[in-house]
């Protein structure tokens, strides 16, 4: 597929034009905080963020999402199902929530079909926007990832100056270009542009590591006396899970209003909630908080690629940031490739 150019100075006629067709989801600064939101216009919409405190997936995988509503009126059982997603498009996504999403496509589309998810990606075309300028917390590149590069979206377009790099990366992508084609430009040399900017933005990051070895560690990990030390600094405060692109736990309730009508909705959860293993008599499989600090790292870094064949860290570092405690996975990752596993 071509890659096209987009002139900086059309993207907001382009997102008028596409908000008048799509719902629109980008990237809004509410009281100086970044975060995506479904929009009537361009207005509003920021480009020079360096990435939102909450990650997109909310409108994959939504905080609280209705699943059905019931009725038993007149002897009978009337299940209802919600109302179906509209086609929308996901704008200024930065490529490490791109990796993210491809991670949670691995729990949510296996031998068991999430509908509800699927239905959303389905009727999304992502658009990416490399990064330029990466937070100090930020460390995608030593999991895999890049701030330049967003395999799994559909478009990323990357700045090179007076112009947009536009890389087609999926038919969707390719319908999205053509359907509003007035918009770009053939690609006259700007693509060798973006080496340069890949280069300079891999110069400022400031947390650089590797995952080399750190799985083979954590497998032989699981009685260390690393967890114990580790919780202690925890608060149990599960805000980690919460900002996390890639968490995707949830709990499932029934609402009845009157006896007769209600809906079932499920929202997340965290496994950092004592409540989250606790079994109906009684047990709890991780009374504390050792138990549950271990078991999220070896979710994001052993289970994962256990389970799914990759990481389920992007390096985003929005755990390290709002973190009130500094309990950090950055410097977890190197505190296992210096410990003794043996011990």
């Amino acid at each position: 597929m071509a890659n096209k150019t987009l002139k900086k100075d059309q993207v907001v006629s382009l997102l008028n034009k596409v908000a008048a067709t799509y719902q629109l989801i980008a990237p809004v600064a509410d009281d100086s905080v970044v975060m995506f939101k479904p929009l009537s216009s361009a207005e509003g919409v920021v480009f020079d963020y360096v990435n939102s405190v909450l990650p997109p997936k909310d409108y994959f995988f939504p905080q609280t999402e209705q699943m059905f509503k019931f009725s038993t009126r007149n002897n009978q059982i009337v299940i209802n199902p919600p109302d179906p997603v509209k086609e929308r498009v996901l704008f200024g996504i930065r490529p490490c929530d791109v990796q993210s999403i491809i991670a949670m496509d691995k729990v949510f589309d296996r031998e068991y079909k999430d509908t509800y998810y699927l239905d959303k990606r389905a009727k999304t075309t992502i658009i990416a926007v490399s990064c330029t300028e990466p937070l100090p917390t930020c460390f995608c590149t030593s999991v895999g990832g890049s701030p330049t590069s967003a395999p799994g979206a559909d478009l990323l377009l990357t700045d090179v100056g007076d112009v947009y790099l536009v890389e087609v990366l999926s038919e969707k992508g390719e319908a999205f270009v053509q359907k509003f084609s007035e918009f770009f430009g053939n690609e006259n040399g700007e693509g060798a542009k973006k080496a340069e900017v890949e280069k300079a933005v891999a110069a400022k990051f400031v947390r650089t590591t590797s995952l080399e070895g750190v799985k083979a560690k954590l497998d032989n990990m699981f009685e260390h006396p690393y967890w114990e030390r580790l919780a202690r600094k925890c608060l149990g405060c599960a805000c980690c899970t919460y900002v996390c692109p890639t968490c995707h736990c949830f709990d499932i309730c029934d609402f009845n209003s009157n006896g007769f009508e209600g809906e079932r909705f499920r929202c997340w959860d965290s496994c950092m909630f004592a409540d989250y293993t606790r079994m109906a008599g009684g047990h709890n499989p991780r009374p504390t908080k050792k138990e549950r600090v271990r078991n999220r790292f070896l979710h994001k870094l052993k289970y994962s690629w256990d389970r799914y064949g990759l990481g389920h860290c992007v390096g985003c570092g929005r755990c390290s940031r709002e973190c009130p405690v500094n309990l950090d996975i950055y410097t977890v990752i190197s505190d296992v490739k210096e410990v003794d596993a043996n011990v």
